[in-house]
């Protein structure tokens, strides 16, 4: 009844969500043939269908690159994520991950679920990474490395201050950036981007995951993850598990405000990062995430949800920005939308009230300077209304169509009750 609530709250979603269906569809059938390739793609949309909808549209030698660099990063993770792991056991398998690419007889088990899977068919990902040029196996090596180092590195080490915080945050995001950068850049289709602006583009998602992550992190067992640094939560609690019981709401949300606040330094890079680029397809797979973020940060924040469960965008806004993220004047548009959106929530007596609104001024006064406002359609819903009665009137028809062939069975007055 939710799903059904918010498609007749937003009837220009509806379309989008349709649209973004049959893309996953379409996706599940482009699986490639070859046995290697075919369980990269398919578990590429068992750990991310958002991202596998939007790896299929990039040209075909960077999307195989793309798709196997996300996967060996995933197989790492999976292997830093493992809270039941032992320390001497975990740091040594990241210090050599990179070296493992090119042993197929390499294997090691851990994970649960979909990712237990990846690890044990990792032979799989090696066999497919075995087959990219040279210059996109160097990019993808010289990330894990670095990556398993720094994630090493965070085993044994508390993120005490904020720029312990940017550092982590370096090691596990920014330099996905760094290295997409350098897959682009390979592939022929987009000049070198400097290593801040591709860091900032890792930091500011990884920033909104931690944030929006919260109460998963701190509830993880065998034992808690925790990401948000000291430097911030100690203004407010004693310790950061405190922040999800009921009794330190409000400081529990002005410690959320702080965070999202810390992120939003990163907006002005990332605008400028995808403003360079050249290549559609590659705009959409970087400006797609970036938007939700943003949207993410405007949902989380003030929120006191974020320590009760989960805050997300809804699917058909999903789909939605999946759907019109065309061109640079839609990036725009959104972070300009959800700038403003998050700019009205600001709680004048917040203790970072001041910081937040000025970066938030900052960053809708780059949208507007773009000039490119007024060549956009808003993600926001801001539509007229007969627009949205027509819809409405389209999505009632469909369902009679539907109803109207769907075969009549009688009903069954018998209860099993194993049913």
């Amino acid at each position: 009844m939710g799903s059904l609530g918010a498609m007749f709250s937003h009837p220009d979603e509806f379309y989008p969500l349709v649209k973004l269906k049959m893309a996953a569809k379409a996706a599940e059938k482009q699986i490639p043939s070859e046995a290697h390739w075919g369980f990269c793609y398919s578990m590429l949309l068992k750990v991310s269908r958002s991202f596998a909808l939007v790896i299929q549209q990039l040209p075909t030698d960077l999307r195989n690159a793309v798709c196997i660099f996300y996967l060996v990063l995933r197989a790492l993770d999976t292997v830093e994520d493992d809270t039941s792991l032992a320390t001497d056991v975990k740091v040594p398998i990241l210090m050599a991950f990179h070296r493992h690419l090119y042993d197929k007889d390499w294997h090691f088990s851990c994970g649960t679920k979909e990712y237990k899977l990846l690890m044990d068919q990792f032979s799989l990902v090696q066999t497919a990474f075995l087959e990219l040029g040279n210059s996109f196996q160097e990019a993808i090596e010289d990330i894990t490395m670095r990556m398993g180092a720094g994630m090493s590195k965070f085993i044994c080490k508390e993120v005490e201050t904020i720029n312990d915080y940017d550092e982590y945050c370096h090691y596990v995001a920014g330099l996905v950036g760094l290295g997409l950068s350098k897959l682009f850049h390979a592939s022929g289709k987009e000049d070198l981007v400097s290593d801040d602006l591709s860091n900032s583009m890792g930091l500011f998602l990884q920033k909104t995951n931690i944030i929006r992550d919260y109460l998963e992190d701190i509830n993880e067992i065998p034992k808690s993850r925790m990401f948000w640094p000291r430097q911030i939560w100690s203004k407010y609690v004693n310790k950061l598990e405190d922040l999800k019981y009921e009794k330190n709401s409000v400081k529990a949300v002005e410690c959320l405000n702080d965070m999202v606040t810390n992120a939003l330094s990163h907006v002005e890079d990332c605008l400028t990062y995808m403003g360079a680029l050249r290549d559609p397809a590659i705009f959409r797979f970087c400006a797609i995430p970036q938007i939700m973020a943003i949207g993410t940060l405007a949902l989380c924040y003030n929120n006191i949800e974020v320590f009760r469960g989960v805050v997300k965008m809804r699917r058909g806004l999903t789909a939605k920005v999946i759907d019109q993220t065309k061109a640079m004047p839609d990036v725009y548009g959104a972070f300009f939308d959800f700038s403003r959106m998050l700019k009205s929530k600001v709680n004048q007596n917040d203790p970072n009230s001041t910081k937040t609104i000025d970066r938030l001024d900052t960053i809708m006064k780059s949208c507007k300077e773009s000039g490119t406002l007024d060549k956009r359609r808003s993600f926001m819903g801001d539509n007229d209304p007969s627009y949205n009665s027509a819809l409405l009137i389209i999505i009632f028809i469909l369902f009679a169509i539907i109803l109207a062939y769907l075969p009549f069975q009688p009903k069954n007055t018998c209860k099993q009750w194993w049913k």
